[in-house]
């Protein structure tokens, strides 16, 4: 395996400044390009969803995957593995430390699909190193981080498409389309599932354990921006998902995608809700926007994986990744069916397009911004137990202190926004 060694932040930073500075004075090099060239790419987390998003990528002749990273040896092995026999050749890179993949030129996009807890962290270092960016959700762990990611995408002028794909998926696309066409009447509530039925999550330490070899696993750079704590390989597996300092637990894992579509579906991908009203034991939000209009997260809807309603004066309509689509009244549907199933690859697609012709795709960063701030708003009221009022234009929780203190978090030395 060709691995890399570790370079230094300072090194890193310089690089990525000369990079930055290479694109804010010139047009990118891809613009000018035919739409045949190839887009160099960086695989950067191949777990289990990292290993489809790769695959997604590989598929497309106009892509190149040039190296991959992860922490975990195994992953990055089988990755690597996976690339070079797609191509025929021993050419893929493999990297632990996500700075060194950043740090080369001839990169032009990176996909991110690690933990959680990294997707804001290695966005922002992407973007300042001059790199487009597809990164899977949710995008942030904290409201601060989504936000810097917006920031920095912007400023550096970065084609960004967050892995919220059902905005490519036909009966998902469908159901907003009835919802903002008028034909449901004027929208006044809006459902988003969450991932399991409690809410809340919980910041356990967990007992030491041996840390392996760092060709094993490398605990440092697992842990990024979190803050330290003694090696437990548990942190690692579904553990993770509901842990404070590396997810959002039930309301973020599936609100990333469904908060996501209504939001979408209500043109609201500049805002959020201004008020959070935990409704319940089990920590189910109803969030009210300034003009009334009302999203609930919750459980019970059907269809699926992340369903999602829109409800209208004059009609309704509810789909999930079961592919399953219903309305009222029926006729909207129009004898229309739909397979099921939530793959990427129109995302990609979509995004490699954009990085080509420097346009948007649908799930940029300030909308996956403003979708994933719903949810940490929604987590915040959990938290606290009680209502949160909030102003999506200061993105604070006026005179509360409690919940502005969790807006953001402590990240540490070297991993820092």
């Amino acid at each position: 395996m060709r691995q890399k060694t570790s370079i230094s932040r300072r090194s890193f930073l310089q690089r990525a400044a000369l990079t930055a500075g290479a694109v804010a004075a010139a047009p990118s090099a891809l613009a000018q390009t035919s739409a045949n060239e190839r887009i160099n790419v960086g695989a950067i987390g191949i777990g289990g969803r990292g290993r489809y998003i790769l695959g997604a990528f590989l598929q497309y002749p106009d892509v190149r995957m040039v190296a991959v990273c992860d922490a975990i040896g195994e992953r990055r092995a089988r990755a690597q593995e996976t690339v070079n026999n797609h191509y025929g050749n021993q050419d893929c890179a493999a990297y632990i430390d996500p700075r060194e993949l950043l740090a080369r030129p001839d990169i032009d996009a990176v996909m991110i699909a690690t933990g959680d807890n990294n997707h804001s962290l290695i966005s922002v270092l992407a973007a300042r190193a001059g790199k487009d960016i597809f990164c899977e959700k949710p995008l942030s762990v904290t409201i601060g981080e989504s936000r810097a990611v917006a920031d920095t995408v912007r400023r550096f002028a970065r084609v960004f498409q967050c892995g919220t794909q059902r905005r490519n998926v036909s009966n998902f696309v469908f159901a907003r389309e009835l919802a903002v066409s008028g034909k449901l009447g004027n929208i006044h509530t809006v459902y988003a599932e969450k991932a399991w039925k409690q809410s809340g999550v919980h910041f356990e330490v967990l007992e030491p354990e041996p840390e392996p070899p760092r060709e094993v696993m490398d605990w440092d750079v697992w842990l990024g921006a979190a803050l330290w704590r003694p090696f437990n390989m548990k942190y690692t597996t579904g553990f993770w998902r509901r842990h404070g300092d590396f997810s959002g637990g039930s309301i973020t894992e599936w609100g990333s995608h469904t908060v996501d579509l209504c939001q979408w579906a209500l043109g609201a991908d500049h805002t959020t809700p201004v008020r959070y009203e935990v409704t319940n034991e089990d920590g189910d939000v109803r969030a009210t926007y300034a003009d009334g209009r009302q999203l609930v997260i919750t459980t019970g809807l059907r269809f699926g994986s992340c369903p999602v309603r829109y409800e209208g004066d004059e009609g309704w309509v509810e789909t999930g990744d079961s592919g399953e689509i219903e309305a009222n009244p029926p006729s909207l549907l129009e004898g229309r069916h739909f397979s099921g199933g939530y793959p990427s690859d129109n995302h990609v697609r979509e995004f490699l397009n954009c990085v080509k012709t420097r346009q948007q795709p649908r799930s940029t960063a300030e909308a996956a911004h403003h979708s994933i701030s719903t949810c940490h708003c929604a987590n915040i009221a959990v938290r606290l137990g009680r209502t949160v009022e909030y102003d999506p234009v200061k993105e604070e929780f006026p005179g509360d202190d409690a919940a502005n203190r969790l807006r953001t978090r402590a990240y540490r030395e070297p991993w820092v926004l």
